[in-house]
């Protein structure tokens, strides 16, 4: 009997040791896919430095690019991190209205700054600045386009936790996917500080 009962607490012992809580594997999944994305960005920045000289006479950053309106893009975007942040915050007080209407205004702010880049896009092409202008205006399009479509998918993340957190309330599943989506805004606010810098900072120097 005490040897049967040795054997079923070292099977349990075993089971538990075996045993990964789901969320915990999502985040893992989350982090991969970050760092993915991170190498992804890198290759794109690799690249735009090396070709943002070759205008072939076409335009460049200087005569391109529209400070003012850089500026508010940053503005907007870096206040959307803020907001997820108070997101956050509301979630861990357990305060359901309060995460659902910051996100809601961290969505506001992530189309404002969408808005915005396709305003900018559209401006360049009218001055004759394609994708297919230059070198430089395929890295441009091609880099500043990735993280804008990023955005894009960030919004429709919102949308659909937004839908879930009125569904469920705050739940484990919910808390994690909030987590993770505040992580995936940081890191955005983190690479268009890069942007700011490199390529536009750099591009009107």
């Amino acid at each position: 009997m005490a040897h049967t009962a040795t054997n079923q607490h070292s099977d349990a012992h075993d089971h538990d040791h075996g045993h990964h809580d789901p969320q915990e594997l999502k985040m893992l999944g989350f982090w991969l896919f970050l760092i993915s994305d991170l190498i992804l960005f890198a290759v794109f920045f690799a690249t735009f430095i090396v070709l943002r000289d070759n205008t072939a006479g076409g335009p460049s950053g200087a005569d391109l690019f529209n400070m003012p309106g850089v500026i508010a893009e940053t503005f907007i975007l870096l206040t959307s991190s803020f907001t997820s942040g108070l997101a956050v915050l509301a979630m861990n007080r357990g305060d359901k209205k309060g995460l659902m209407n910051w996100l809601i205004v961290t969505g506001v702010l992530g189309l404002a700054f969408l808005g915005l880049e396709i305003f900018e896009f559209v401006e360049m092409v009218h001055e004759g600045a394609t994708i297919t202008t230059s070198a430089f205006t395929g890295a441009f399009f091609t880099l500043v386009g990735t993280h804008g479509a990023h955005v894009t998918f960030g919004l429709c993340w919102m949308f659909g936790l937004l839908l879930q957190i009125k569904k469920r309330g705050i739940t484990p599943v919910t808390r994690g996917k909030v987590m993770a989506l505040s992580l995936f805004w940081h890191f955005l606010d983190v690479v268009w500080i890069f942007l700011l810098t490199i390529v536009y900072l750099m591009g009107v120097m």
